[in-house]
């Protein structure tokens, strides 16, 4: 079975997407998925499947949660490999144990093009530095991600693909979660 990391995009922020993480829980578990866990009440799950196709296996989540929970939103899976990977390739080792609260992950829907990247820089109004690595894009909030102007829909636009964030504190305790489930 391989062991995923699940972030849904946009549940129980800011009053919508509302869903009880126990219903979450119930309704993979009743797919079949193994070992499930959530983390916080935004959308966090570790779980284990047969599926190995993670896009695949992100299609039905997204079918299931819609039928079973009326939950319109996108899962971004990472298996627990993948999720190690991230957390060790992390550029701003520095922020990660000075300000974890500053420093996001984003996880994207798919790899964006060269110039993508280029872009989201060049839309960089404020101190935030951004750095991409395949799926997944690093970005360094110094003043606060409340406060910043590079919002989520800015990352979607310039990259041209969906995306969703956690804070590195919540990344860590993700990778804990997959690595008791391996």
């Amino acid at each position: 079975m391989v062991v995923y990391v699940g972030l849904l995009r946009a549940v129980n922020v800011s009053g919508s997407g509302v869903v009880k993480m126990e219903a979450l829980r119930a309704a993979l578990t009743g797919m079949g998925l193994a070992g499930v866990h959530s983390l916080l009440q935004s959308g966090n799950i570790v779980f284990r499947a047969e599926e190995r196709d993670a896009g695949r296996l992100e299609r039905l989540l997204e079918s299931r949660l819609a039928e079973t929970l009326s939950l319109r939103t996108e899962v971004f899976l990472r298996s627990a490999g993948e999720w190690d990977r991230i957390m060790n390739r992390n550029p701003f080792a520095r922020e990660a144990d000075e300000a974890p609260a500053q420093l996001v992950v984003t996880a994207l829907k798919d790899p964006p093009r060269p110039d993508a990247w280029r872009s989201l820089d060049a839309a960089i109004r404020g101190r935030e530095r951004v750095r991409g690595d395949g799926r997944q894009a690093y970005i360094v909030y110094p003043d606060g991600i409340g406060r910043s102007r590079l919002t989520l829909s800015v990352i979607e636009r310039q990259l041209g693909t969906r995306a969703t964030s956690r804070n590195w504190n919540t990344v860590v305790r993700l990778g804990g979660a997959a690595s008791s489930l391996a």
